[in-house]
């Protein structure tokens, strides 16, 4: 019962149940055995008919919020695993399954009743659902082995589970609260859906994937089926088309065969973008193809003949007939260019192998004898031991050590695309291969990846950049400071940290800017005999189309409007003055100082250095505005002025702030030619290091037989600072010339 539709209430004595008098909305008693008994003739009927009766019975009264009788969830539970064909102590199982939980029945009354082996089928899947509920309150790593341990000792226990499952997600939409619902969903699509895969149940595994996905991100699903409408619209023919080819080309090499033609599922399609960091518009490949052929030898001839028909595209083949997957599943999967130039993917097996496919563990019961059971040789001749394919789970988590160990020596197909990380209180945190400790902080909370500036992995610091691997403790260090990260584009790996850091960034910009446009229209109205003045500054923002101050200013900063004009806008009488201003040369328009380097603007933002002259305190300097980038700072004499004229919304006359040049420090670059031989680094960097320069980087430039060319970044003071380092390496006789490096 647990994560699903659940126990809403008893109904009142003498209260008819929910639907009383309309036809039932489960399998009555006599349908259920019919089932049973059209693909196990052996059934012993009174077994299920007495599981049956004693599951209503312990049910009794009790309602789901859909307000259907309990006892009609384990009953539908039991009919999904008719549907695969499962033998009698799973289906009573399925019947019996929340009794034990949910009424005052025991497992000893269960095996008093039943047997011994159903009763541990119900109480594995009573502890599942216990466990489920402990991981949902902390979400250690130590539940998700406990869970895989309890699920592995009897496949059975599992394949129940999933149709426990797979029937809450049917009725979900019951569930009155919408986060309960998106949990619930969440949880499917990132374990049962999964787990599912992992046995080879691919049938389950899509309905429970289809059904999460709806609930969970509903706004994807509906863009994804907009997307898919345009591609049936244009492309919808090909399937009849592709179908008809195959079948014709088949039929003449003298192959039986049946071909299908689907559309991929909306989470599928998800995935795959996800996955590709695909955009809707992308979307091409929606199509899949089936062909299903009589033994192991058509496969490879159909494979042959499509290839011939159709360009196949290069590494898109796989042969997992002769190289099974560890669910067992087997069949060939190829991508071929097909009518109108659209990717084709096409699966190729035999009926055997499709079965297998669809159902996995549970396509392997069959007759065995008299007796319905499970047949260890017909599973060994398709190519699968069916416990195989949770017994390496099995081992894992019985001789994995602590929980990470387990989950970095784990290697599950079933989470093949993810990572399991730990919070340092051992919370459980899933994330993408390839994600980072950004995505990590935000998966913890959005709070938390705010503010992220650092983080330990196993207790060590490591870089922002740093791979996430199975296992991973992280500890996240945060700032006071809401910030983005300086190339979070590279760092982030999810959706939600990508968006977040750029949500942060826009902040981020709009504050500069904001900072900026107020200086630069402070530094205007100084230059006409006025401040800033509120009533002033609202006159301004009204006439000029803005909200209020502070849209007005980070306008100004990003060059979108011009400082003279909000000048204008706040005194009208200023406009003649303005307008001659503005007809005099640009670069000599601004004369008073604005100062930069201890200002409250931060470099990057809204001030760039130019790359060009790379100006340091001491030099003069220039700044352009430049429409959406802020003011780029130069140094006076840089030869790139003269190509931005045209470009530049303001030229400003920019100084550094008095303390700029004793407390901060600057990059400077140096190039040196020097003589070929030993003890010359040696000696350059002790003359650096005694004109109190520090070396940030050192590379060889040019090196030739007699001379070689050394470039030296040295922290500085200032550009005086750096003028006295030359002029000391000038001193060396070892060196021949030596200058500032500008960009």
């Amino acid at each position: 019962m647990s994560g699903g539709d659940g126990v809403a209430a008893q109904a009142p004595a003498g209260q008819a149940k929910a639907g009383a008098g309309d036809a039932p909305r489960y399998l009555r008693q006599f349908q259920l055995v019919e089932r049973m008994r059209a693909y196990d003739p052996s059934l012993d009927e009174s077994l299920v008919n007495r599981a049956y009766v004693y599951a209503t019975a312990k049910h009794g009264s009790q309602l789901r919020h859909s307000g259907d009788p309990y006892f009609a969830h384990p009953i539908q539970v039991a009919g999904i695993l008719t549907e695969y064909k499962l033998d009698a102590a799973t289906i009573v199982a399925g019947l019996l399954h929340d009794t034990v939980e949910d009424t005052d029945a025991t497992k000893e009354d269960i095996a008093k009743l039943f047997g011994g082996e159903i009763a541990d089928l119900v109480e594995g899947v009573t502890k599942l659902s216990q466990l489920e509920i402990q991981s949902e309150e902390n979400k250690q790593a130590q539940n998700l082995q406990k869970f895989i341990l309890a699920m592995s000792r009897d496949v059975r226990v599992l394949i129940v589970k999933l149709a426990d499952r797979l029937h809450n997600m049917r009725t979900l939409s019951h569930i009155p609260k919408p986060e309960k619902r998106r949990r619930i969903a969440m949880e499917t699509l990132e374990i049962y859906g999964p787990l599912a895969r992992r046995i080879g149940m691919e049938k389950m595994a899509r309905e429970l994937e289809s059904l999460s996905f709806h609930e969970a991100f509903a706004e994807a699903e509906a863009a994804i089926n907009v997307r898919l409408e345009q591609l049936r619209a244009e492309k919808g023919q090909n399937v009849a088309i592709i179908i008809q080819t195959i079948m014709e080309v088949f039929e003449f090499a003298g192959i039986d065969a049946r071909v299908f033609g689907r559309e991929k599922l909306p989470y599928s399609i998800w995935r795959k973008l996800q996955r590709k960091n695909l955009e809707f518009s992308d979307l091409a490949d929606v199509y899949a193809f089936r062909v299903i052929v009589n033994n192991p030898d058509d496969c490879y001839r159909a494979l042959g003949l499509i290839h011939q028909t159709w360009r196949c595209v290069p590494d898109q083949v796989e042969d997992y007939i002769s190289n099974p997957k560890p669910n067992g599943y087997r069949s060939i999967h190829t991508t071929v260019i097909g009518p109108g130039n659209v990717r084709v993917e096409i699966q190729i097996r035999t009926e055997e192998m499709d079965q297998i496919a669809e159902n996995g563990v549970a396509a392997h019961w069959r007759y065995k004898n008299e007796a319905y059971g499970f047949d260890e040789e017909l599973a060994a001749s398709a190519g699968l031991d069916a416990r195989e394919a949770t017994r390496s789970l099995l081992e894992i988590a019985e001789h994995g050590g602590d929980a990470k160990e387990f989950l970095e020596h784990a290697k599950l197909e079933m989470y093949s695309d993810h990572v399991f990380t730990f919070t340092p209180k051992g919370a459980l945190i899933p994330l993408p291969q390839g994600a980072s400790p950004l995505d990590f902080a935000y998966a913890v909370h959005s709070d938390i990846g705010d503010r992220a500036i650092g983080a330990k992995i196993n207790g060590a610091e490591r870089p922002m950049r740093t791979v996430l691997r199975n296992g991973d403790v992280v500890e996240v260090i945060t700032s006071e400071k809401i910030a983005p990260l300086p190339g979070f584009e590279a760092l982030a790996k999810t959706g939600r940290a990508k968006s977040a850091q750029r949500r942060l960034e826009r902040a981020a910009r709009r504050e500069e800017f904001g900072k900026l446009g107020r200086e630069l229209v402070s530094h205007a109205l100084h230059r006409y005999g006025h401040e800033l003045a509120d009533t002033a500054l609202k006159q301004a923002a009204e006439r000029l189309g803005k909200h209020d101050e502070d849209e007005l200013f980070a306008a100004v900063g990003e060059g979108a409007i011009k400082a003279s004009a909000v000048a204008v806008a706040a005194f009208p009488g200023l406009e003649d003055k303005v307008r001659k201003d503005e007809k005099r040369r640009p670069m000599e328009l601004e004369k008073a100082k604005l100062y930069v380097r201890g200002s409250d603007l931060t470099p990057g933002v809204a001030l760039h250095f130019a790359e060009c002259c790379s100006p340091i305190p001491g030099d003069r300097i220039l700044g352009v505005q430049l429409p959406g980038k802020g003011i780029m700072i130069h140094t006076i004499d840089c030869e790139e002025l003269g190509k931005l004229e045209d470009e530049a919304t303001a030229w400003i006359d920019l100084a550094w702030t008095p303390n700029a040049l004793t407390r901060t420090l600057a990059v400077g670059r140096i190039i040196a030619t020097v003589e070929n031989k030993r003890g010359v680094l040696a000696e350059l960097c002790g003359i650096i290091a005694e004109n109190e320069g520090d070396i940030l980087n050192l590379r060889l430039a040019k090196r030739s037989v007699d001379f070689f060319d050394m470039v030296f970044d040295v922290e500085v003071a200032d550009a005086r600072h750096l003028t006295n380092i030359v002029a000391a390496m000038r001193t060396s006789k070892a060196v021949k010339e030596v200058e500032r490096v500008r960009g």
